[in-house]
């Protein structure tokens, strides 16, 4: 046994000292990158919330869970590391004190001969093993050469994921090959419990107790050795997320990395556009270098799973984004050039040609890392966020490369520049003058306050209109529906009328974040000089911008969506929906009201309320709903690559047979209804089928309209 031990101890030294290499050379290259001090402020000021995650995200694996086949086999796959870490406690005790007395009947001291932790042990690595076998059937089932760019796994790196299943089952079938050798030869420390262990062993008994004294030490080294391997395999593979993704999760933004995006930030500190100097601060991600230790923390983390692929309305539409492979090629481009990254100014001089020609290659170009198209098809729309197990935030990595690219590189689609220059002179995308942003008051019949100044004493609520509720004649009529609906419930508000621009959320989605902060704080300014306390918005992207990104430049409002008022007014008996509307209706949720603030029961909530109404919901709903295209300021751009998003969401709609689609933002109401008409003038769709906002069919029903059966 002395021999045993010295080859296990030796083995063990040299393992850990390649992996620990590898894993210094990995903090040096995260730590190279820019820092991001919010992150570790995040974690300490939300400890509690952090745990949470810690225990919903890693350990009780959550979003995996949600696809259930393969989130199952990973759940325990999962815990079989956890749990087996005993095992190998029992493995190097067994091997030191073999070693040392010559007698390898070791156990844990307290718990060690426990038969429920015996049973615990062979219980996992059974699941594991059937993991094991699940993973291979779904591989096997959505390979790349069966399904081609359908397989979430498409681009993946295949070949280290069926290593690393590989080396799972060498693990599996050693740690049994010990065990069951042990138990023949009176050194196995359970005398029940170990069930597997124990058909093992009565498998190798046969063999003869001089064949078993041989195979446990054997078996052991086999045991100790796959693991060692295996951790070296591990820190230089996509698998490294095994120890990575707990702390992605903990440095990530809640909930789920969706909400606001992050403001500029240059050495660590948000910049200050006032005091920039181009030469010296970092204005988004032109180089792989300007990425944050964070953003690094993401390139190690990415499992390669392709749920975010799978996900996306771009990849689904047959664009060149894949949020999956947004990170590899950014992590591949990392490594690449990592001797540059970590090198000194003298080291720097004397590299290879070929790491400095790769330094010359832009992040972002027709011949870059990341090409142009694949920037300029994301939508913003969160599902890549919200799918990633692991918590990658790939909305902030397309997010600070667009800022390079528009306000260093002034590189973008050129039809996004008039919107652009409308919003600098206009205030509103559409480049119309401010006076008309009050004219739909004009149609009802009732008077509506305009602040002048300052808001109206009686008033409760800042109505905030938006550009498209209030230039955009099928929006208006969702403005003038929540208008009229609060006037019923006997709600007071108030708008700001011409005094009211748009919050900036196109300009920042496109990256111009310079006039994101003028038209931010124009508007704040308003707002805290009107003495606005709440506010409530029909736009998602109003909305989310008002209550998520406005406290980063000190403007703090109690935020509410119109659904979200109606059906706290329709609750409480201020608005009774009276006329049936016998329809067929399905449900369309915004991205930018659903994922990025989670509200998805009230808009439903409201439908169900009113009477008549049959509701039915789309394949592709709530956390995995479909995009309608026009997010991530995309509403300005053409869209010239693959099939157009808001016609693939309304092919889904239509699988429905719908009478009526509803949505609750005016950006959904524009794209979703084009297609319709699309579809309408195609013979594809029946001529009275349309859309409209839950509003909408609420004010009738509260109105007594009735709506004609289809």
């Amino acid at each position: 046994m002395l021999l045993v031990a010295i080859i296990g101890l030796v083995m063990t030294v040299v393992a850990v000292a390649l992996a620990g290499r590898r894993v210094l050379w990995l903090y040096k290259l995260a730590t190279s990158g820019q820092p991001a001090p919010e992150r570790v402020e995040y974690a300490r000021a939300n400890l509690g919330a952090e745990i949470k995650a810690q225990l919903v995200e890693v350990f009780g694996q959550r979003k995996l869970l949600k696809w259930t086949a393969s989130g199952t086999a990973h759940f325990f796959v999962m815990w079989a590391f956890f749990i087996l870490i005993t095992v190998y406690l029992e493995a190097y005790g067994v091997l030191i004190q073999g070693g040392i007395t010559g007698t390898p009947d070791f156990h844990i001291p307290l718990v060690g001969t426990w038969a429920v932790l015996g049973f615990l042990q062979d219980f996992i690595a059974v699941a594991a093993l059937l993991g094991l076998i699940a993973f291979a059937v779904i591989r096997v089932k959505n390979s790349p050469k069966k399904l081609g760019r359908k397989s979430r796994f498409s681009g993946s790196h295949l070949g280290g994921a069926w290593l690393v299943l590989f080396m799972i089952f060498n693990v599996i079938w050693t740690m049994f090959l010990f065990r069951g050798a042990a138990i023949n030869t009176g050194n196995f420390p359970y005398r029940s419990g170990a069930f597997a262990s124990e058909a093992a062993a009565a498998v190798l008994h046969p063999l003869g107790e001089g064949v078993n004294e041989v195979l446990e030490p054997v078996g052991l080294l086999l045991h100790i050795g796959v693991m060692l391997v295996f951790s070296v395999i591990v820190v230089n593979s996509k698998h490294l997320h095994i120890f990575t993704a707990p702390m992605n999760v903990a440095f990530s933004r809640r909930p789920d990395g969706n909400g606001p995006a992050q403001p500029m930030r240059s050495g660590g500190k948000v910049l200050d556009f006032e005091e920039a100097d181009p030469e010296t601060d970092v204005f988004g991600r032109g180089k792989i270098e300007d990425t944050t230790w964070k953003g690094f923390l993401d390139f190690y983390t990415c499992t390669e799973c392709g749920r975010c692929q799978d996900q996306c309305p771009a990849w689904n539409t047959d664009k060149p984004l894949s949020p999956k492979m947004l990170i590899l090629d950014q992590r591949d481009h990392a490594f690449k050039v990592a001797p540059y990254l970590m090198a000194g100014e003298q080291e720097r001089a004397g590299l290879h040609e070929d790491v400095l020609a790769l330094l010359e290659k832009p992040l972002v170009g027709e011949d870059g890392v990341i090409h142009p198209d694949v920037l300029w098809s994301c939508t913003n729309c969160g599902a890549c966020v919200e799918q990633c197990p692991v918590d990658i935030e790939h909305i902030d990595h397309i997010l600070d490369m667009r800022r390079y690219q528009v306000m260093i590189e002034s590189s973008f689609p050129s039809e996004a520049g008039v919107m652009l220059k409308n919003l600098e002179n206009k205030g509103n995308p559409w480049g119309m003058p401010e006076s008309k942003r009050a004219e739909w008051v004009e149609e009802l019949d009732f008077e509506v306050e305009i602040v002048d100044e300052k808001m109206p004493e009686d008033a409760e609520y800042l109505f905030w209109v938006g550009c498209a509720g209030a230039l955009e004649d099928r929006a208006k009529k969702t403005t003038k529906a929540v208008a009229e609906l609060l006037h019923i419930a006997g709600v007071k508000f108030a708008v700001l009328g011409p005094m009211e621009a748009c919050t900036g959320d196109p300009a920042r989605r496109l990256g111009m974040e310079f006039l994101f902060n003028m038209l931010a704080q124009q508007n704040i300014e308003t707002l805290n000089e009107a003495g606005v306390k709440k506010i409530v918005a029909t736009c998602p992207h109003c909305f989310n911008t008002l209550a998520n990104e406005y406290p980063q430049l000190g403007g703090t409002y109690e935020v509410v969506h119109h659904t979200q008022l109606l059906a706290h007014l329709v609750d409480e008996g201020k608005l009774t929906p009276i006329t049936p509307i016998e329809e067929k209706i399905t449900y369309h949720d915004p991205c930018f009201l659903g994922r990025h603030n989670k509200v998805y029961a009230q808009p439903r909530d409201i439908m169900a309320k009113v009477p008549g109404v049959q509701t039915q919901e789309m394949h592709r709903c709530k956390e995995r709903g479909f995009c309608c295209g026009a997010g991530g300021a995309r509403m300005w751009m053409e869209e010239r690559i693959g099939k157009r998003i808001n016609t693939e969401r309304v092919d889904e709609a239509l699988t429905t047979d719908p009478d009526r689609v509803s949505t609750a933002c005016p950006f959904c109401l524009v794209m979703l209804g084009d297609a319709i008409n699309e579809k309408k003038n195609s013979g594809e769709a029946k001529e009275t089928l349309e859309v409209v906002d839950v509003a909408q069919l609420l004010i009738k029903s509260v109105k007594g309209e009735p709506t004609p059966a289809p």
